[in-house]
């Protein structure tokens, strides 16, 4: 059986959500977002590893959160975050054990992943170095010069919304971390940096219900699921 580390970077502000706390932190239905967001990996088999990369002053708080989510077979484990999320997640990558073939790196702020996507993703390394969950594109997407001016509209059945988790072989993400620290290169997401050294990737379908809660609107719908009412 593959053994898995879950990698979840904990360091966003709260500001865009208009709240004092981080957003890891906000009580949604009795837990944190991140408490939540912990208990959809627990009920996968192959997660040997959790590590929680965050700022300084939230690492009690992580801990705290820890206590709650304990399991058999699982350790737990807090970083101090960097500048960057690229940074925040390299520091993580240094504390992944020796014995684990595959790491997943999952938004902290994205609760309503399932367990069954999760296992796809991972089924999935048997062919590929890496998998990363995401959904069609539902809109046209433009692609535009630095004045704004529409210079193609790309095909949008080739289009897809990436979304986490992302899963890799231990071995080439930390290839990729490395070589991105290297060039001074900050990709978008995990996949762009293995992409950038020959990584073969699929995307795995999850669903839109895999929201990232950003803005007051997605803590509202968040509240709303949670609570049962959609």
């Amino acid at each position: 059986m593959r053994k898995l580390a879950v990698i979840i970077p904990a360091a966003g502000s709260g500001t865009r959500l208009g709240s004092p706390l981080p957003k890891p932190f906000i009580e949604i239905a009795g837990k944190t977002i991140l408490e939540h967001t912990i208990s959809k990996f627990l009920v996968v088999r192959e997660v040997c590893e959790v590590i929680v990369a965050t700022s300084k002053d939230s690492i009690e708080r992580v801990n705290h959160i820890f206590k709650n989510c304990s399991v058999d077979g699982v350790d737990f484990k807090v970083v101090e975050g960097g500048a960057e999320r690229q940074y925040s997640i390299d520091n993580a990558l240094k504390k992944v054990g020796e014995e684990i073939d595959i790491v997943a790196v999952h938004d902290a702020v994205r609760p309503f992943i399932s367990a069954e996507i999760i296992k796809e993703a991972i089924s999935r390394l048997d062919s590929f170095d890496g998998a990363v969950v995401g959904v069609p594109a539902k809109d046209t997407i433009k692609l535009v010069d630095d004045t704004h001016k529409i210079k193609q509209t790309p095909d949008r059945t080739k289009l897809w919304q990436a979304q986490t988790p992302q899963i890799f072989r231990k071995e080439i993400l930390l290839q990729a971390y490395e070589h991105a620290i290297k060039h001074y290169y900050f990709g978008t997401d995990d996949s762009s940096l293995v992409e950038r050294v020959g990584g073969s990737i699929v995307m795995v379908e999850g669903g839109r219900e895999n929201l990232k809660i950003t803005f007051p609107i997605d803590l509202k719908v968040a509240e709303m699921i949670l609570s049962g009412k959609i």
